[in-house]
């Protein structure tokens, strides 16, 4: 679980909790300011109430998940907390580079900008996307895996937004017609950046390691 910092607009960030097992993702808005308190509520609702009480967290040297409160919530769920630090980084190797593999998808995400414009001329931002980057990960298969993080969570994947598009209702709702294009074109760039940013960890690892030679 960790924060990426630094993104526009302003003072809002991405709270990103990482699922090992099945290699999913949940991406939460949340702001440089928030409490111990504030984090406990994105917490709860969004990882507690969807998903299973976590055994093991592995999380960034945070102020907020440092506090007391947070210290006696994990002794009461069982859960270990495990911090990674720029001193040791390698807490648990899998939590840490799936992080960084997210960041880097958000950032490019971010860095793309969606251009388009809604029936009121208003281009939204990553904020109001970062659902399709959400559900773009959670679809796209996972090279140790073979299969989406869904299929192995639920057996299935999902049916997307697009998937239920009746274009009768298009043509006499126009607004309608302007958020599906809008979801559209989010889910597509996050695909997008999902692909360069395997692209650019397959190069990297391509020039590091070498095949054994058994000759």
């Amino acid at each position: 679980m960790d924060c990426i910092t630094g993104l526009v607009p302003g003072g809002k960030e991405n709270l990103n909790a990482v699922e090992i097992y099945i290699r999913s993702v949940r991406c939460l808005l949340c702001h440089k300011d928030d409490t111990a308190m504030d984090t406990k509520s994105i917490f709860l609702n969004n990882i507690i109430a969807t998903c299973v009480v976590p055994k093991i967290i592995v999380s960034h040297w945070d102020p907020k998940f440092k506090s007391e409160f947070w210290t006696n919530l994990y002794d009461m769920l069982g859960t270990k907390l495990a911090f990674s630090t720029p001193y040791h980084p390698q807490t648990d190797g899998l939590a840490e580079r799936m992080i960084q593999k997210i960041k880097e998808i958000i950032r490019r995400f971010c860095e793309y900008g969606i251009e388009y414009k809604d029936h009121e001329g208003y281009t939204p931002d990553w904020v109001t996307l970062l659902a399709g980057i959400q559900l773009a990960y959670n679809t796209s298969l996972h090279s140790t895996t073979g299969k989406s993080p869904s299929m192995v969570d639920k057996g299935w994947n999902p049916l997307l937004p697009v998937d239920h598009l009746n274009k009768n209702f298009l043509t006499i709702n126009p607004i309608a017609k302007v958020f599906h294009d809008m979801w559209k074109k989010a889910c597509g760039t996050a695909a997008r950046c999902i692909a360069e940013v395997k692209e650019y960890n397959k190069q990297r690892y391509d020039q590091t390691h070498n095949e054994p030679d058994f000759k």
